[in-house]
């Protein structure tokens, strides 16, 4: 994984069925990095969810960019 340290993504299999939270917050890793993709200001995001930080959004859309490296994706050809 990166050689940054991803302190705030947790796992832990008893909580949203191990899905990757941040901070041991029921925020799944995949709703913040939804959220960003759709366009939601930080601003935004961090009035949804009250209990999140700045540096929540930044590890999470790290988590997501190592996980994409992590795998081989189809990709369609120009053909």
């Amino acid at each position: 994984m990166t050689t940054q340290r991803l302190d705030r993504i947790t796992i832990n299999p008893q909580q949203m069925a191990g899905e990757p939270c941040l901070r041991s917050l029921r925020i799944p890793v995949a709703t913040v990095v939804g959220m960003v993709a759709d366009g939601m200001p930080e601003s935004q995001i961090l009035a949804a969810y009250p209990d999140l930080e700045a540096e929540d959004i930044r590890q999470a859309l790290l988590f997501a960019a190592e996980a994409v490296r992590e795998r081989e994706l189809p990709l369609l050809t120009g053909t």
